[in-house]
């Protein structure tokens, strides 16, 4: 069977705490752990010829767990772009921030701002980090911009009003397929407006455990499957 290639692919990494905890490990491995798998899994989208790649690092409600294990992701992330950016910059993959900056430590906005400014021209691929990220956040805060901005809400539309999104101007904003991690059957809210005709598959395994192979397996089934967009 041939494939068909998503343009678009979004992933929910999730269980990094449960895989720690079921190896009697600290949740910071888990959360390590996850992180390496997170960058050999982006690496492996590109070399498939999958434009887009949507990573939700972190939810506006995980500002709810403790200080200690927050304040560990955040260098954990500094890290990763520290890491990644070369990279990304001879593969020419252009780096972009979904989310809240008001509340990112300024050591960690600095850091993304520069490896959004020192991409921005590519074309070839996209990483988009979803950070301080939340569906329902992300709607207001498109609203609140829009009401800012000089648009007439007379002529409001879904086109005109993607233009307000986090995704905005980029060449394919609505995610072809969202995989998440964990056995967990939600989405909770990962690009909720632009994911209103994705194709969900649901992997039952931590995130840390994820290999390539499952990608693979998952663009299998996506292969397979008749996307009707409602018709």
């Amino acid at each position: 069977m041939d494939k068909t290639i998503p343009n678009h692919l979004a992933i929910i990494p999730d269980g990094n705490r449960r895989w720690a905890k079921e190896k009697n490990l600290p949740t910071f491995d888990g959360h390590r752990k996850g992180f390496d798998a997170a960058v050999e899994i982006t690496r492996y989208a590109r070399k498939l010829g999958i434009h887009t790649f949507t990573l939700w690092a972190f939810s506006t409600e995980n500002w709810k767990r403790t200080k200690e294990e927050v304040g560990y992701l955040m260098r954990l992330y500094a890290e990763m772009i520290d890491r990644y950016l070369k990279e990304a910059i001879e593969d020419e993959v252009r780096i972009i921030h979904l989310g809240r900056a008001d509340r990112v430590p300024d050591y960690l906005l600095k850091k993304i701002r520069n490896a959004e400014e020192k991409t921005k021209e590519f074309q070839r691929n996209i990483l988009n980090l979803a950070f301080d990220y939340g569906g329902r956040d992300e709607i207001l805060r498109a609203i609140k911009a829009a009401d800012e901005s000089d648009f007439n809400f007379n002529e409001l539309n879904e086109e005109n009003f993607a233009n307000f999104l986090d995704t905005a101007g980029q060449p394919h904003p609505y995610p072809d397929l969202i995989i998440r991690t964990s056995g967990e059957l939600r989405t909770s809210g990962l690009l909720m407006w632009q994911g209103a005709y994705s194709e969900l598959i649901f992997l039952n395994k931590y995130f840390p455990d994820i290999k390539t192979e499952d990608i693979d397996l998952a663009v299998e089934e996506y292969s397979r499957r008749q996307r009707r967009f409602g018709k």
